[in-house]
């Protein structure tokens, strides 16, 4: 069963997020409303994929995604965002991101973007 890290600063939207992947058969290993907690939950929890918003409200995503990619470069990651400027899509990709969901969303968006994004093998040096 692959593991996932949600991280977005509104508990409706984790809330969200998780029914809708634990009902498509995921286990969310965590939760984090922050930066801060987004980073040491990816240490600790080891998730196959970290679900990150780029609002939070001590740090931005872009950030986070940099520090998690540069603890855990091959860690997967999937920015759920209502930022939805192409200047922040391509810098998250740029950073590491595998995808960009702009929000509102479908779940059959989201389902779709996470289970393509696990499916890829990480890249070889």
């Amino acid at each position: 069963m692959k593991r996932i890290l949600i991280v977005d600063d509104s508990f409706y939207m984790r809330t969200m997020l998780k029914n809708m992947l634990t009902d498509a058969g995921y286990e969310v290993v965590g939760e984090a409303p922050n930066g801060q907690t987004a980073l040491e939950l990816a240490k600790e929890t080891k998730p196959d994929l970290i679900t990150l918003d780029v609002i939070l409200p001590d740090n931005t995503g872009l950030d986070v995604l940099k520090g998690i990619k540069g603890e855990q470069p091959d860690m997967k990651v999937i920015i759920v965002s209502a930022v939805g400027q192409e200047v922040i899509v391509n810098e998250a990709m740029e950073y590491g991101a595998q995808s960009y969901i702009v929000k509102p969303f479908s779940e059959e968006k989201v389902l779709e973007v996470v289970s393509k994004v696990l499916a890829e093998e990480p890249k070889s040096e």
